[in-house]
């Protein structure tokens, strides 16, 4: 089955088995089937960060973590959060969550007005989402929706230290760009040199 026409409505169920199948990963809204593009070094390098430090966090716990490849389920949307945590799913699918604690999605400028509006509405419906963080990859900027805050939005820039209520982990915001090449790393680093030297 061909997913990859944005204007083929298909179900749930025709997308979840050719999903299976397909090599390239597609997200899902209200019947409509979306490929996903590819990602840049940055990306990668925040969510390898990202899903390191929420992995060691829930290795020994009831939650685990997820990079990229298990899907959620909203109503009529599925999607690939970059990094989520879930917690007592052991009756979930073996392909996708209803139940996550955690979704952390790296922006882009393809996926960002995406992420800032449908996954919001769409991830704010799930009774066990707690925090939803929003990681700019052009610049050092960390978004965090928190339902304890009524899903206001917390801003975090370079020196901040950034607190995950969900899973009991504080990270500071340089940790989570490490490695990461873009204008704000680069003279953040220098400052750093000039002042040990």
């Amino acid at each position: 089955m061909a997913l990859k026409q944005a204007h083929d409505f298909i179900s749930e169920a025709e997308y979840l088995q050719g999903e299976i199948l397909a090599e390239i990963r597609h997200e899902y809204i209200d019947g409509e089937v979306f490929a996903m593009a590819g990602t840049s070094r940055n990306h990668n390098i925040l969510t390898g960060n990202v899903a390191r430090m929420l992995g060691d966090v829930t290795s020994d716990g009831p939650c685990m973590t997820f990079s990229s490849e298990i899907k959620v389920k909203t109503e009529g949307c599925f999607f690939y959060p970059d990094v989520m945590v879930v917690c007592d799913d052991d009756d979930g699918d073996d392909y996708y969550t209803e139940k996550p604690k955690l979704i952390v999605e790296v922006l882009s400028k393809t996926t960002r007005k995406m992420d800032k509006t449908t996954k919001l509405m769409a991830y704010k419906t799930l009774p066990s989402l707690q925090e939803y963080v929003l990681i700019e990859q052009d610049h050092v900027e960390i978004e965090v929706f928190r339902r304890s805050q009524n899903w206001f939005a917390e801003h975090y820039f370079l020196g901040d230290e950034l607190y995950l209520q969900s899973v009991g982990l504080t990270v500071g915001v340089a940790d989570i760009y490490r490695r990461v090449d873009n204008e704000d790393m680069r003279d953040y680093l220098q400052q750093q040199q000039e002042q040990t030297s």
